[in-house]
């Protein structure tokens, strides 16, 4: 009865998000754009600002991470060294993990870290797509992964979520004292997650699932051939208590309300990242890398080693203004 009153609730919360992101956005203005030389695997799939540094990671590479040089207009990635101890069991079905094996031999990266975020100490949280598990990488001591109840994986396959293959978790964002923890499960269905730390357990907290939501969006006009496409998520950000969503396929980021996700106002990033030397010949949504500041965005581009229109093939980080009156600005 419980299950089925929420699931209610979270239908409902659905829908009302829908109608808001529906009116038009305002478009973001694009203020630089760094390539990115030095990832050994590529694919940058996650941004974080720890402190006045930046780092990424690529889905590709299980066993480093990469602290970014922002000192010239190309940006430098260095490696930096984590020994990952083995995954512990998310409660993720047989099936879904085998898959996710098989497909690590042919492309690289068993762990598939599709996200990174920092707390106000410093210490780094890097989610694994492949596992539904989430790396905790200290400011000194070794990489453990984080003790999650099962009924946070439970609760999100009830739910619709995390039941197919390249489709599970793909950012996360984590509140600056370390003890919540936000994850975005990416598509068919896309959602938000919620759980705390009580002692050494991160559990849930009341409901673990903030947002369930199915169905499709159009791509903008400007993209090549636009479509019809699931609605997803690619990454998150924490930012003055609010959340905020990288929607890939629309191009738009999206302030979400931190406790219900209930969408407060979008900004569309289409116009800048669409021009046509900008342009990849991909069918679907490139941004998967997102950061949050007072003044403004950055966004990352994971291109899977597609060149764009002028030719440039390298991970993209691009920089946007902050939207007229902040990010804090009312409809």
């Amino acid at each position: 009865m419980r299950t089925g009153f929420a699931l209610a609730i979270l239908m409902l919360s659905g829908l009302a998000a829908t109608t808001v992101a529906a009116a038009p956005v305002v478009e973001l203005k694009l203020v630089s754009e760094h390539p990115v030389d030095g990832m050994r695997g590529g694919n940058l799939s996650g941004l974080a600002q720890c402190g006045n540094e930046l780092f990424t990671v690529s889905d590709r590479d299980d066993d480093q991470i990469y602290r970014l040089d922002t000192s010239a207009p190309t940006w430098q990635a260095d490696a930096v060294k984590i020994e990952v101890p083995p995954v512990p069991d998310s409660g993720l079905p047989w099936g879904l993990r085998s898959r996710t094996k098989a497909a690590s031999f042919i492309r690289g990266g068993d762990l598939d870290f599709e996200g990174i975020s920092c707390d106000g100490m410093g210490n780094q949280y890097i989610v694994s797509e492949a596992h539904a598990a989430v790396l905790k990488v200290p400011v000194s001591g070794a990489p453990q992964w984080l003790k999650i109840a099962p009924s946070m994986v439970r609760e999100a396959r009830a739910s619709g979520m995390l039941l197919h293959f390249n489709a599970l978790f793909e950012g996360l964002a984590i509140n600056p004292e370390g003890n919540q923890l936000w994850l975005a499960a990416e598509r068919e269905r896309r959602g938000l997650i919620s759980i705390k730390r009580a002692q050494s357990l991160w559990d849930c907290d009341g409901p673990c699932v903030l947002l369930s939501e199915a169905g499709q969006e159009v791509q903008p006009a400007k993209f090549t051939d636009a479509k019809a496409v699931s609605k997803d998520f690619s990454d998150l950000a924490l930012y003055n208590g609010k959340l905020f969503t990288l929607e890939r396929n629309a191009f738009q980021i999206c302030r979400r309300d931190a406790v219900t996700a209930k969408v407060e106002l979008c900004w569309s990033f289409a116009d800048e990242t669409l021009t046509p030397e900008r342009r990849y010949a991909q069918p679907y949504g490139l941004a998967e890398a997102l950061v949050i500041d007072e003044s403004g965005a950055w966004l990352g581009i994971d291109n899977n080693f597609g060149p764009r229109a002028d030719g440039e093939k390298r991970p993209m980080v691009y920089r946007f203004a902050a939207p007229a009156g902040g990010w804090s600005a009312q409809p």
